[in-house]
C-alpha cells in the first residue's frame, strides 16, 4: 500500500515539475526597447562592479578608466537608442 502511494506521489511531482506552463505560450515577444533595457541594466551592473573592484585594488587606474569610458560610451548609445524608439512609438 504504502509503494504504491509513493508511486502516486512520484508521478505526481514529476508532472508538476515537468509539465509545461500554459504560461510560456502566451507571453509576448520581446520588443527592441525590450532587449535594450536590458542590456542597459546590464552595463550599469557592470560600471558598477567594476567600480568596486576598483576600488578594492584590483584594477589598475588605467585599465579601469579605459573599461570604464567603453561601458560609459555603450550605455550612451543605448540610451540614445531607446529614446529614439521611445519617441517614434510615441509619435
Amino acid at each position: 500500500m504504502s509503494t504504491l502511494a509513493a508511486a502516486l506521489l512520484t508521478l505526481a511531482l514529476f508532472t508538476w515539475i515537468f509539465y509545461p506552463s500554459r504560461r510560456l505560450l502566451s507571453q509576448q515577444p520581446k520588443t527592441r526597447v525590450d532587449y535594450l533595457r536590458e542590456r542597459k541594466d546590464a552595463v550599469y551592473d557592470n560600471l558598477r562592479d567594476l567600480q568596486f573592484e576598483y576600488r578594492s585594488g584590483k584594477y589598475p587606474e588605467s585599465d579601469y578608466n579605459a573599461q570604464r569610458d567603453a561601458l560609459e560610451a555603450e550605455a550612451a548609445a543605448l540610451l540614445t537608442e531607446i529614446d529614439s524608439l521611445e519617441y517614434a512609438a510615441s509619435h
